[in-house]
């Protein structure tokens, strides 16, 4: 019998200085027995940095939702969709592979990586010219310490701040905070 996701809920309040958006969002995560608590934390704060496109993209008209991320290879990690079922914005978390990736871009307005931990550098050096000619990619490095610190946040029920600000996240909940600022690869 396989071992099922164990579901988180999160209520996430974001005020992104940058992008001039405030929002309350509640959130479902289904953590898939092999994923660790540090890549879906780092899923949720991709989310809360990307949440703003809600209204650049889809003028508040659109779903920001959680995939079926390591369940479902085919699906985003998290995804910003148009009421027309559109995928304007297709997020993925961690290390993915080149092909993947180039089929998500000719699903997808935009693509976006957000890869962590310590292998990171040598994933990119060696991914790095297979990716070059994808314009619709954007890849973002989270720093390990971050990444790692993240973990702590995790919770079954999560109340969460997310301060977006100068390019920067800062995740808060009772059990402490986190800031990060993610480096642009690509």
């Amino acid at each position: 019998m396989a071992i099922k996701s164990t579901i988180f809920k999160a209520n996430l309040a974001i005020a992104d200085i940058d992008h001039g958006y405030y929002a309350d969002h509640a959130l479902t995560l289904a953590r898939h027995p092999s994923e660790t608590d540090e890549r879906m934390m780092v899923r949720l704060a991709a989310l809360a940095i990307q949440a703003h496109q809600l209204n650049d993209l889809c003028n508040g008209d659109g779903t920001l939702a959680f995939g079926a991320g390591l369940s479902d290879p085919d699906d985003p990690d998290a995804s910003l969709t148009d009421f027309t079922g559109r995928k304007r914005v297709w997020i993925e978390v961690g290390q993915p592979e080149d092909k993947p990736l180039t089929k998500a871009c000719s699903k997808a307005d935009a693509v976006i990586v957000y890869c962590f931990n310590h292998a990171a550098e040598i994933w990119w050096k060696g991914i790095e010219g297979k990716l070059s000619r994808l314009d619709k990619l954007q890849v973002w490095r989270i720093p390990t310490e971050a990444s790692q610190a993240l973990a702590q946040l995790a919770e079954r029920s999560m109340q969460l701040q997310a301060t977006v600000q100068e390019g920067a996240i800062t995740l808060s909940s009772t059990q402490g905070s986190v800031h990060l600022e993610p480096v642009r690869w690509k």
